[in-house]
């Protein structure tokens, strides 16, 4: 019996004379691109890259309008906004999930009502969301988690008969399909994430989707200073589009735009997104086959309505009772020993994550007594999400999927590697 790499033993890969491929990736492109955009002096301010960024990621998602944003915190914010939610209003969101998800409700001074995810998706119950709705719901935002998508056949026909916005939050989805429509196209806006390890990225950035006009007007300007969309800023506006009647400001707000050497990054990384998702939509395909047969790990389940896979990380789930007890700390910390890279739990729930603590902040988020208790994740209870979390979850980079089947065998072999010598963790 081979012995784990953590107790001493050789590792199913040695990262020094195998690597796994890298990420970010970039090329000469990206160089020129950048230096066209140096030597150009226009950097920032509804550049020709911006706008032709702009105007592909419309295209790429199937929707009329898309717009840049400095990340994807702001994005939900400013959909937020531009959708008219605030003081005394309520909006979903999903147990799991990254914390800017629900922070972004408390920032424009509404409740985050949170609510358990599904267990084979880790993305949010649609059932949940129908139990926590009141006279209060304005909206909801399904999170597109990992490598799973969120129920939109479920979640759109709720919001229709509540009448309730939806904003997706495809930080993880960039060119996933559900029925042939793209994420970010199904919603009411599509909020992206360009942070440095998501699967499109600038390093940092954001873009918000919609096929909505005047929502699109409104998502510009509040990106852009309050200002009115000027001449072509605004991708797929139609003439008369921001007039105002005055040359001044519509709306309150601040400078979140992106810069032209970010958009000159997307371009390029945009070109490659397509045929790198197919890549690792195939060996996330296989990886899934092999876990089937291998005792104690499940995949998560993948919707036959989900037409195009895109992923953020590959994750599985982990039954501690066929490890022999094994505590998945120890499975993931061994797991990282045999592959020689980082084997991560989920996102902590929000009702007790260390990064979402809106209670840190009273002089921001006290409005009065009873919205400061409103806002206090602790109040949510979260079993499944809470169980996923601490007993099942197992995340690894999306970058393992960028390389062969036979970097998948490897993994495969190394899950049953652990489980072979589980005792040997006591």
């Amino acid at each position: 019996m081979e012995k784990l790499a953590i107790k001493g033993g050789k590792p199913c890969r040695d990262t020094n004379s195998n690597p796994w491929p890298k990420w970010p990736v970039w090329g000469k492109e990206e160089e020129v691109a950048l230096i066209e955009v140096l030597n150009s002096g226009v950097w920032s301010y509804n550049g020709p890259k911006e706008m032709e960024f702009n105007q592909l990621f419309a295209e790429f998602t199937g929707t009329k309008f898309s717009i840049c944003t400095v990340n994807g915190t702001i994005t939900m914010q400013l959909a937020l906004e531009a959708l008219g939610i605030g003081v005394g209003d309520e909006v979903i969101v999903p147990g799991i999930t990254w914390q800017a998800t629900a922070a972004t409700v408390i920032d424009v001074n509404a409740t985050p009502i949170l609510v358990d995810v599904l267990e084979d998706t880790w993305c949010i119950d649609p059932v949940a969301i129908e139990k926590a709705i009141t006279p209060k719901t304005k909206a909801i935002i399904p999170v597109h988690l990992y490598g799973a998508f969120a129920d939109m056949d479920a979640i759109m026909e709720i919001a229709k008969k509540h009448n309730l916005y939806v904003i997706e939050d495809c930080a993880h989805k960039h060119g996933g399909e559900w029925k042939g429509k793209k994420a970010g196209s199904i919603g009411d806006v599509g909020s992206f994430s360009f942070q440095l390890s998501k699967h499109l990225t600038a390093g940092e950035g954001g873009s918000m989707t919609t096929d909505d006009a005047d929502l699109a007007e409104k998502l510009d300007a509040l990106r852009n200073v309050g200002r009115r969309p000027e001449g072509d800023s605004l991708i797929g506006a139609d003439k008369g589009i921001g007039d105002y009647g005055d040359d001044g400001n519509f709306i309150q707000s601040g400078n979140f735009r992106i810069t032209e050497f970010q958009a000159a990054m997307l371009i390029e990384g945009l070109k490659r997104l397509p045929e790198q998702n197919a890549n690792r939509d195939a060996n996330g395909a296989y990886l899934n086959t092999l876990l089937k047969e291998l005792p104690g790990v499940t995949p998560l389940k993948r919707d036959d309505r989900e037409t195009k896979k895109a992923y953020f990380n590959f994750a599985f789930r982990y039954d501690q009772s066929k490890f022999n007890n094994l505590p998945i700390d120890k499975f993931r910390a061994a797991l990282e020993a045999e592959l020689g890279i980082i084997v991560d739990a989920c996102y902590e729930p929000l009702n007790n994550c260390s990064l979402y603590v809106p209670h840190t902040k009273p002089a921001r988020h006290k409005l009065n007594e009873s919205y400061w208790a409103a806002i206090d994740p602790k109040r949510f209870s979260l079993p499944v999400s809470e169980r996923i979390f601490e007993k099942e979850s197992v995340c690894l980079h999306h970058k393992i999927l960028m390389g062969t089947k036979a970097d998948m065998d490897l993994i495969a072999r190394a899950i049953q590697k652990v489980y072979d010598n589980a005792e040997s963790l006591f």
